[in-house]
Order: structure tokens, then sequence, then C-alpha cells
């Protein structure tokens, strides 16, 4: 499951990416982050990951957030996008995350917010 911002237009765009360009569409479902599903399966996670505030992504029992969930999604995705998972993954969290955040911060200024919520939901 990868839950993102429900208002998001960045997080919508991701989501119709990951999608169009996913092998297997039964893989991953998309949840907004204020939907019943998600703030379930969010209020189990341990307090620090609850206020984490971030995309995340949910698989087999463990939970990726921030930049580490959206790399992720590259395993998902037809083959020439998983190539670039394992060189996305070589740059250092830290700094990754740093962008994420910064990204993250500025997104509502950057990308217009959807007027509903299309997550596909399976």
């Amino acid at each position: 499951m990868l839950i993102l911002d429900g208002d998001c237009g960045l997080c919508h765009r991701l989501a119709n990416f990951v999608d169009k360009r996913m092998v297997d569409k039964s893989i991953l479902a998309f949840r907004a982050s204020d939907s019943e599903d998600a703030m379930g399966v969010i209020s189990k996670l341990s307090d620090s990951l609850q206020d984490a505030d971030t995309v995340y992504l949910i698989r087999e029992g463990r939970v990726y957030i921030r930049s580490a969930a959206a790399i992720r999604c590259l395993k998902y995705m037809r083959i020439h996008w998983r190539l670039l998972y394992p060189i996305a993954w070589i740059v250092p969290l830290p700094l990754r995350d740093l962008v994420y955040m910064i990204v993250a911060r500025y997104r509502h200024m950057i990308f217009k917010r959807p007027e509903s919520c299309t997550f596909r939901v399976d």
C-alpha cells in the first residue's frame, strides 16, 4: 500500500505516474492519507512513524517513508524504471531525505491541488 497526501498535486502526479508504469497493478494499492484504510494502517504504526506526516509505503510488513518510499516504488515498475532503483538507493539517506523534505515543504506552491482525490482503490 502506498499512502499519499490526498490533496497534493505532486502526490497525484506520482500515483498516476507509477500506476501507468507498473508491471502488475495488483501489487500496489494507492490510498489517500485521510482515507479510512490509510488512517487505520497509520494508527497501528509506532508514534514516530505516525508523526512523520509523509508518504508511506507498506510492503510485506515493512514501512518505508519519505525518499525510501518514493525510490522503492521503482521496484514495482517496468524494467527500465526498475534499473534506476539501485542507482537512486546509492545516494545516502540523509541527502535523499533532505531533498525530499525541501520538495515536500514547497509542493503546494508548485503543484496545483487536485479538485478531488483520484487514487485507485483496490
